[in-house]
């Protein structure tokens, strides 16, 4: 018997499998941490997470609501200042994964979470770039999480927050000492990955019983499809025996219980 799943536990569970075991990942709040720490809760124990706020091989038992969460530090290995994680673990060339989501992204990875709309009169104002901007250009690679939709998925974003490939795809080119820069997106319909040419992003896998007309009407411009489409694993039971055991209580322990 086939066990039921959200399409919102498909795309963690997606994204978790992508972690490498003993991989080094600077982990975003939100999508990317459920993710990171349910590959480091299934099949990648020895994964080394780190947090903005200076965590390093961190192991929560619930998952932070932010970098300031006092969980982080509790089950951390270390905590070091601000600076030295920037300027030494993550400029220093050693971390492997960056984990990020973003309000916005468009067919060249560049993510926006600075606001939606003109920047001199915008219609709202998201949180800003945080880390994100340093971790995308300084990490192996990076790997995004976050919903499908026309409102996430567009062809062009209001404000480059966070660099994928630049405008037109070469915002890369010639730039020494920086990290690969996005290899996978990973949503709730989909996985896609850079053209390894062009840097648009191409779907090369569809989630179980999602169409390319699904992605195509999520998508903000013309995607484009692999001419040979994976279907993605569906979750084992024990992937989401631990994930929905993670989420419960995160939510038990946020409500005081």
């Amino acid at each position: 018997m086939t066990t039921e799943y959200t399409a919102a536990e498909m795309m963690t569970v997606t994204a978790a499998r992508a972690l490498g075991n003993g991989s080094t990942c600077f982990v975003g709040i939100g999508l990317p941490s459920e993710a990171a720490n349910l590959a480091r809760l299934t099949h990648a124990p020895d994964v080394v997470l780190i947090y903005e706020s200076g965590t390093l091989q961190t192991k929560p038992e619930v998952l932070p609501l932010s970098i300031g969460d006092g969980e982080l530090c509790e089950t951390a290995l270390t905590t070091v200042s601000v600076p030295e994680m920037f300027r030494y673990w993550l400029q220093g060339g050693k971390v492997d994964v960056g984990f990020l989501g973003t309000a916005q992204i468009d067919r060249y990875c560049n993510l926006n979470t600075t606001l939606i709309g003109d920047y001199t009169a915008p219609k709202v104002r998201l949180p800003g770039g945080g880390g994100a901007p340093e971790i995308a250009t300084n990490a192996g690679e990076i790997f995004i999480t976050l919903k499908h939709s026309k409102r996430t998925f567009v062809s062009e974003v209001d404000f480059v927050t966070t660099l994928g490939f630049g405008r037109d795809g070469k915002g890369r080119d010639g730039v020494p000492n920086i990290g690969k820069g996005p290899t996978r997106v990973i949503t709730d319909l989909c996985v896609m990955r850079p053209d390894p040419d062009t840097k648009e992003l191409v779907v090369v896998s569809l989630h179980p019983g999602v169409s390319a007309e699904q992605v195509q009407e999520a998508t903000g411009w013309e995607i484009r499809f692999a001419e040979t489409l994976e279907t993605t694993d569906a979750p084992s039971e024990n992937e989401l025996t631990v994930l929905r055991e993670l989420k419960d209580r995160t939510d038990r322990h946020h409500a005081g219980e």
